[in-house]
C-alpha cells in the first residue's frame, strides 16, 4: 500500500520531534524524506487556536482548518471538553485524522492548587494525546504543576492575557517560570502582549526555551483596552520577526503555533486566510 505524502510528512516529522528536533533541523529532515516541497511551513506546527471558530461546531471547525491548508489545531473546552468520554475523544481524533491533522495543544485551562482536580486535566490531555496545555495558573498551583508536569510529561504553558491580568507582561510570566520544571513554560500570546504594552518578539528572546506554544495574533493598539484583533501584520506584530526569533530559540517541533482570530466570529475565515498567507510570505523571509 502507498503512504500518502502527507502521511509520510507526518511520520518524518513525529520521528524527528520524538528525537527532540527544533526548527533549525526540520528542513533537513523534510529534505531528507524529500518532502521538502510539501510543506510550505516547512515543518512548523502552524495551526489554529479553535476559539477563533467558535461560532462553528467542532466538524465544522476542523473542516475549515484543513481549507485553510493547515495540519495542527489548539482546541478549546467547546471543541474537546476536558470531562469528555474516550469515545468523544477517539471520534474527534478520527475526524482530525480524516482532515490530516494533528492536535498538538488544548487550553486555556485554569489551574489552582486543588492537585486532583489539575491531575483531570493532565490525564484529559494523556488520553487526546496532547504535548502542550496552554493555562492561567493560579499562583498556589505551582507546586501541583511541578508534579504533575513531571508524572505526566506534559507540557504547561502559560498564556499571558491583556493588561491588569494575572500573566500580563514579559517579567510576570519570567517570574512565575523560575526554578521551575522546564516543562512549565510559555505559550505567548502575541495579541494580548501588544495590549499591554509589550514585544512579543522581545518575549520570545527573553522567555527562550521555555517557549513551549504561540498564539499568533495581531491588534490595534498598544497597551489599550480597546484594541481588537486585525490580519496579523497589519497593526503592531512584526511576524518574521516572531518566526526568527522562534527559530533563535529553537522552538521545539512538537511545539504549539495557532493562529487566533478573535474579531468577525461568524465570519473569521477570509481574514483568516489572509493571516495563513502572512505566515507563509514571513516563514519564506526567514528560511531565504
Amino acid at each position: 500500500m502507498k503512504t500518502s505524502l502527507s502521511r509520510r510528512r507526518f511520520l518524518a516529522l513525529s520521528t524527528a520531534a520524538a528525537a527532540g528536533a527544533t526548527f533549525c533541523q526540520i528542513p533537513q529532515v523534510l529534505r531528507a524524506a524529500k518532502l521538502a516541497g510539501d510543506d510550505p511551513f516547512d515543518g512548523w506546527p502552524i495551526g489554529v487556536q479553535s476559539y477563533s471558530l467558535r461560532n462553528f461546531n467542532t466538524l465544522e471547525a476542523i473542516r475549515h482548518i484543513q481549507g485553510m491548508g493547515l495540519h495542527y489545531a489548539e482546541f478549546y473546552s467547546k471543541h474537546l471538553a476536558l470531562n469528555a468520554s474516550d469515545d468523544q475523544i477517539a471520534e474527534t481524533k478520527k475526524l482530525l485524522a480524516s482532515a490530516e491533522i494533528t492536535l498538538n495543544a488544548h487550553g486555556v485551562s485554569g489551574f489552582t492548587k486543588d492537585h486532583e482536580a489539575n491531575r483531570k486535566v493532565f490525564a484529559f490531555a494523556k488520553r487526546a494525546g496532547i504535548k502542550n496545555i496552554t493555562a492561567n495558573p493560579q499562583p498556589d498551583a505551582f507546586d501541583s504543576l511541578d508534579k504533575l508536569v513531571a508524572e505526566y510529561d506534559i507540557r504547561i504553558c502559560i498564556h499571558n492575557h491583556g493588561p491588569g491580568a494575572l500573566f500580563d507582561k514579559i517579567s510576570s510570566v519570567l517570574d512565575a517560570v523560575e526554578g521551575r520544571d522546564p516543562r512549565i513554560g510559555a505559550c505567548v500570546d502575541t495579541g494580548h502582549f501588544i495590549r499591554s504594552g509589550e514585544d512579543p518578539v522581545e518575549a520570545v528572546r527573553r522567555i527562550k526555551d521555555r517557549v513551549f506554544a504561540c498564539h499568533l495574533k495581531d491588534d490595534t493598539h498598544k497597551g489599550d483596552k480597546g484594541s481588537h484583533n486585525v490580519v496579523i501584520g497589519k497593526a503592531n506584530l512584526d511576524v518574521p520577526g516572531m518566526f526568527k526569533a522562534l527559530r533563535d530559540i529553537k522552538f521545539p517541533a512538537d511545539g504549539s503555533i495557532s493562529l487566533e482570530y478573535e474579531a468577525n466570529p461568524d465570519n473569521p475565515i477570509d481574514d483568516m486566510k489572509q493571516c495563513v498567507a502572512v505566515i507563509r510570505e514571513s516563514l519564506a523571509k526567514v528560511s531565504s
